[in-house]
């Protein structure tokens, strides 16, 4: 995929970063002051996470790390006494081990959960904790209706990739399985449904163009990307109907997890 775009990604700042206040307030992590405490945001974007992770822990050490470079380009103008660098997800390296992992909605675009978070696990001091967020809406209409469009015209073959850039989440249970093993302390499982509000099917593209529809957008140029789009935002039409005040509801899952080592 092309690199994301920090811009896209912040029309919709506030209710993007609601889920990482959810999560932060579930994390019980007492050591709240001091150098000591080391604290990753894994999958950083342009920083809106880490800002409340420095808010939370006051001059704490904190490192924001994510493959963008256009989203750490955003995070270190926000965040100019944190530090950011590049990396990835699956195979990131730390100095140290970290009081906090915390990896709001990016995992869901790296593979292989099984032996992925138990090796974020390991990368936990004693007494550490994991806290992720990860979107659980591949079924609901504003995807389904991204692989219908993706299937549906002179895109099809070079969008069928597209249709698997994300990982199928698994159930609760298998992630407890994983984390059980390897967590000393509690493991901390939820789903939250948010309703977001917004202003027609025009902005729920608008929203799904900074994240989930970028797989299929990003190969397509010109008027073939404006027709898929176009048919795209047709499909959007019957499950998302005007409310009482005009606007339309999205409905969007997410995943919870926090555990303790």
């Amino acid at each position: 995929m092309a690199d994301w775009n920090a811009r896209q990604y912040l029309k919709f700042e506030d209710q993007r970063t609601r889920p990482a206040r959810d999560l932060l307030a579930r994390v019980p992590l007492a050591r709240t002051q001091g150098e000591s405490v080391f604290v990753v945001d894994l999958g950083c974007g342009p920083g809106n996470s880490t800002e409340l992770l420095a808010q939370r822990f006051p001059g704490a050490e904190v490192l924001g790390l994510d493959t963008s470079p256009d989203m750490l380009v955003a995070a270190r103008a926000r965040l100019p006494a944190a530090r950011f660098e590049e990396a990835d997800a699956s195979t990131f390296t730390l100095p140290r081990p970290a009081d906090l992992i915390f990896a709001n909605a990016v995992l869901q675009w790296v593979p292989d959960h099984d032996v992925l978070l138990p090796r974020l696990m390991s990368m936990l001091a004693p007494g550490g904790v994991l806290a992720v967020q990860m979107p659980d809406n591949l079924d609901e209409p504003s995807h389904v209706a991204m692989r219908e469009a993706a299937m549906s015209g002179p895109w099809a073959d070079r969008l069928a990739v597209a249709t698997s850039a994300r990982t199928v989440l698994p159930e609760p249970g298998a992630y407890y399985d994983m984390l059980a093993p390897v967590a000393a302390g509690a493991v901390d499982i939820w789903h939250t449904i948010y309703n977001h509000p917004l202003d027609g099917v025009a902005a729920i593209v608008e929203w799904v163009k900074g994240t989930g529809l970028r797989p299929f957008i990003d190969p397509l140029e010109g008027d073939e990307r404006a027709e898929f789009l176009e048919e795209y935002a047709a499909r959007l039409a019957a499950p998302y109907p005007p409310r009482v005040d005009g606007k339309v509801l999205l409905a969007f899952p997410r995943l919870f997890i926090v555990a303790v080592k």
